[in-house]
């Protein structure tokens, strides 16, 4: 099962600076979470969100993990151990546990609340998550970029339109399962793909709205 957290104000912390920490934390970029790394090295990723201001970067080394979770204040909401000391990981998710964090660490699924999903992100609006239940993150995130050459422009394109149809369709048609109908006939209408084709989405929003007018949404 794939859940996507909605973290909007709240406080992801990653530990660690490294290939690996910067790729989880990318996951989070877009929840409007605060996000925080804190590690003694940073890779140049890294280095490049935090001059971005989409992360805040702290230059530190943890010695004890329970005195570091201790001195937090406040405690992060979500917690990610990142770093490339199995032993430091499991202690700074033993010690973020006893404040209610929800945690996450790199090298042991048992001891995480949630698995990371490789995530495709296509345009604005396609997120597609792959997850191999945490058997082989190298083989999920191959499997992602196939899936992110599937998706053409045509295809966002089409997200688009049906956006802005749908909500022409909610106040003429109240029927859910007739609009939904309405939709998909749009959708596989050999016209408007051919706009959409073409790169030319007004063109395929006024086709639509001249079927929907005169009722000839077939295909």
């Amino acid at each position: 099962m794939l859940i996507d957290l909605k973290l909007n104000g709240q406080t992801v912390m990653v530990i660690g600076g490294g290939k690996e920490a910067t790729r989880k934390i990318t996951s989070f970029l877009d929840s409007g979470a605060t996000i925080w790394m804190i590690s003694r090295d940073f890779s140049p990723q890294a280095l490049s969100l935090g001059q971005t201001k989409q992360i805040n970067l702290l230059k530190t080394e943890i010695k004890d993990a329970k005195t570091f979770i201790d001195s937090l204040n406040p405690k992060p909401d979500v917690l990610l151990a990142a770093t490339d000391n199995s032993q430091l990981n499991h202690n700074l998710i033993e010690a973020a546990l006893i404040y209610g964090c929800m945690v996450y660490t790199v090298d042991n699924s048992a001891l995480s609340d949630f698995i990371l999903p490789a995530i495709a992100k296509i345009g604005n609006n396609i997120k597609i998550a792959i997850s191999t239940g945490g058997k082989s993150p190298a083989m999920a995130h191959v499997l992602r970029e196939r899936i992110e050459k599937l998706i053409t422009p045509q295809d966002l394109l089409a997200i688009e339109l049906q956006e802005k149809i749908r909500l022409t369709l909610k106040n003429r048609i109240t029927d859910p399962k007739h609009r939904s109908k309405l939709l998909y006939e749009i959708l596989d209408n050999v016209n408007i793909k051919r706009a959409l084709l073409e790169d030319n989405l007004d063109l395929a929003q006024e086709l639509a709205l001249n079927l929907l007018e005169k009722g000839e949404t077939t295909k």
